[in-house]
């Protein structure tokens, strides 16, 4: 029988800490160098030597500054902060590799559709064709203040807003420039036959457009569409725009609840459910045997800070973690919210949460051998449904390396991970037949 193969990203952020929370201490760890082109380059390089699809950069604009009412705890830990743009990595990195592709988290609320249609084409076009977008909506107050608000739109309302901005990006990529505008015709003096450009009259709601995109056609027009919303308006919205979904979830029956609704949403927009691909995050540590691996989590474990897991956590909540004795369990946190995050973790008390966040983040966390990596890996995908994971990181560039040179060539083995790069863009590269929107995905509307 063919054994469903599964795709692969690492899951990443362009700062210190991103998941896991004071690893930056650990004496093999080198995150603090992720200022530097070296860094990005030769994680790269890690990333296609182990045949990933691609790297999915997360992305908050804004700090947390809700644990204690001060950006204090999480400046301490490095808690997401500092923090550069993941975009300006992706040329440095693509310039090393000729297949690894790139998902990159960009807000909605804080780039005009205008400016950000042009960075994405420009990208599309460097990396030919291997450019992804993982669309957020923002949750942090902070950020909505460093662009003059007093707050963070609703919730419900910043997927109006999320609706309106991908009319815009999808008439400014499919709409503006037909294909053959550009015909390079030394001899006339013709760069580009304007009759076959046009300007983009939005007059919305939100947003208030006349112009023409400022880029020709790249390879995808549109790139990869990815998006992470788990709420109902989410889940409705990826159901209608996303490519690609990135889920949480503690377990493998979660993940498949979440798949299920998801595709359920996608065959309500008259999508075939399968064309969405499906990701969950996960943090695998790997080492020769399953001893030696659960010594090295307890190793990495020792290195967590716990304020700057809560600061991450009272940054997801908005609740201020800071005001709970760490032993208060979950019974006495008065917010459903948290206690549900608590319960799903399997943890008891905010202590527990904090140490079980301070390694892998909000997500699950694997142990064990090339071959027990392997069975569980190969497990969760069947009952959950998923399409593949993005693979989070804990002690860099090591966690990495081990996954790429220990468990990588099981996978492949037993055939549920490829031997080779399929060539094309990202599109193709994720099973699509085409490099651009087809229908009856709504961007592909939008095309002349």
């Amino acid at each position: 029988m063919m054994r469903k193969k599964m795709y692969l990203c690492a899951f990443d952020m362009n700062c210190v800490g991103h998941q896991s929370q004071g690893l930056w201490r650990h004496p093999r760890d080198h995150s603090a160098e992720f200022n530097t082109m070296k860094y990005w380059q030769d994680l790269a390089r890690t990333l296609e030597r182990g045949l990933f699809d691609g790297i999915f950069l997360a992305d908050v604009t804004g700090v947390y500054d809700v644990f204690g009412g001060s950006p204090d705890a999480a400046l301490r830990a490095a808690t997401q902060v500092p923090t550069n743009d993941p975009f300006t990595i992706v040329p440095v990195m693509a310039s090393v590799t000729d297949n690894l592709c790139f998902g990159v988290t960009g807000s909605i609320p804080y780039e005009p559709p205008y400016s950000f249609a042009r960075k994405i084409s420009s990208l599309d076009h460097l990396t030919s064709g291997r450019i992804g977008w993982n669309i957020v909506t923002g949750y942090l107050d902070s950020a909505a203040k460093g662009i003059g608000q007093d707050k963070k739109d609703a919730h419900d309302t910043r997927y109006d807003i999320a609706h309106e901005y991908m009319q815009v990006v999808y008439a400014l990529w499919e709409q503006s420039w037909e294909d053959g505008a550009v015909l390079r015709d030394r001899a006339n003096g013709i760069f580009t036959d304007p009759n076959r450009v046009h300007r983009i009259d939005h007059d919305g709601k939100y947003f208030k457009l006349d112009a023409i995109h400022l880029c020709e056609p790249s390879p995808q027009r549109t790139p990869v569409l990815f998006q992470a919303g788990t709420s109902p308006k989410g889940q409705a919205f990826a159901g209608k725009h996303a490519e690609c979904v990135f889920i949480g979830g503690h377990n493998a029956e979660q993940h498949a609840r979440s798949v299920a609704r998801l595709r359920t949403q996608a065959k309500a927009h008259g999508r075939d459910p399968s064309d969405l691909k499906i990701f969950g995050a996960i943090t695998v540590i790997v080492a020769p045997t399953d001893r030696q691996a659960e010594e090295k989590l307890a190793d990495y474990k020792s290195y967590g800070l716990n304020e700057g897991a809560l600061a991450l956590l009272s940054g997801w909540t908005g609740m201020d973690l800071s005001e709970l004795e760490m032993d208060a369990t979950i019974e006495q946190v008065e917010s459903d919210a948290v206690q549900s995050a608590l319960s799903a973790h399997g943890s008891a008390t905010v202590r527990d949460w904090a140490e079980d966040l301070a390694v892998g983040g909000a997500g699950p966390i694997i142990t064990g051998s090339p071959e027990t990596i392997a069975n569980k890996l190969e497990q969760w995908l069947a009952v959950s449904g998923l399409d593949g994971f993005n693979l989070a990181y804990t002690v860099m560039p090591e966690s990495v390396e081990e996954f790429v040179d220990l468990a990588i060539p099981v996978l492949q083995e037993r055939g549920v991970f490829k031997g080779s790069y399929q060539a094309g863009t990202f599109r193709e590269k994720l099973g699509f037949k085409e490099p651009r929107l087809q229908a009856p995905h709504p961007g592909a509307g939008y095309r002349r």
